[in-house]
């Protein structure tokens, strides 16, 4: 048979029982407390990765704008080069590429080129003491001009007909263009000499050439 259960024994159970189950609403607390903390922390890391990533995400698009802003000024600034250079500038072939080692703004040394570029910029006109080539060049063309009407109505009278007609007009015309002939050589010489064959050049070119021409046209036998 079962043992009575004192008043002291049954006292004790419930005040066991009570600690026990305090105990256990306590760590039932702490552990819920715990899971909110890491469901707390976990959702502050994700919030912090997406953050990461946006914040890449936009270094990334502004590294690439920059990229494509840098070759396409780049490629300008290489294309004036070459335009400075003249006839020679096919030889510089294509852009140069980034430098592996590179470690300043790439928008500072593209700002330096241009103000190298700026202060070397179009080439002057021929200086003055070009003068008396430019005037050689009108009389060398209106010369050869001449040279070559003369030829043309040479022809004319030794074959007859329709030539002995047509060749003295043309040969007229082509006196007529010998001052802008004249403007070839005087290129070359301009380009010789890295400068730009101006309005005044070119005046010099066309009125030593028409004078030329129409000494040619007066003094000739003809």
């Amino acid at each position: 048979m079962n043992e009575p259960v004192t008043t002291e024994s049954y006292a004790a159970c419930l005040r066991r029982l009570a600690e026990l189950t305090a105990q256990a609403t306590a760590r039932r607390a702490e552990a819920q407390a715990w899971h909110e903390r890491q469901c707390a922390a976990a959702e502050r890391a994700v919030r912090e990765a997406d953050e990461q990533v946006r914040r890449a995400e936009a270094e990334v698009t502004e590294a690439t704008e920059l990229v494509e802003r840098v070759d396409a000024e780049a490629t300008h600034l290489w294309q004036v080069l070459r335009g400075r250079v003249g006839a020679g500038g096919r030889r510089l072939g294509d852009p140069p590429g980034a430098a592996r080692d590179a470690s300043t703004d790439p928008m500072v040394a593209l700002e330096r080129v241009r103000e190298l570029l700026d202060r070397t910029r179009q080439p002057g006109d021929l200086p003055g003491s070009t003068n008396p080539l430019l005037a050689l060049c009108g009389v060398l063309g209106a010369t050869v001009a001449y040279l070559m009407g003369l030829a043309a109505r040479a022809a004319g009278a030794r074959y007859g007909g329709d030539l002995a007609v047509g060749l003295p007009v043309i040969a007229l015309v082509v006196s007529l263009l010998g001052p802008l002939i004249g403007l070839w050589p005087a290129k070359l010489l301009a380009d010789r000499r890295h400068a730009l064959l101006g309005p005044r050049a070119m005046t010099i070119v066309l009125v030593a050439g028409l004078l030329t021409t129409v000494f040619l046209l007066v003094t000739s036998p003809g």
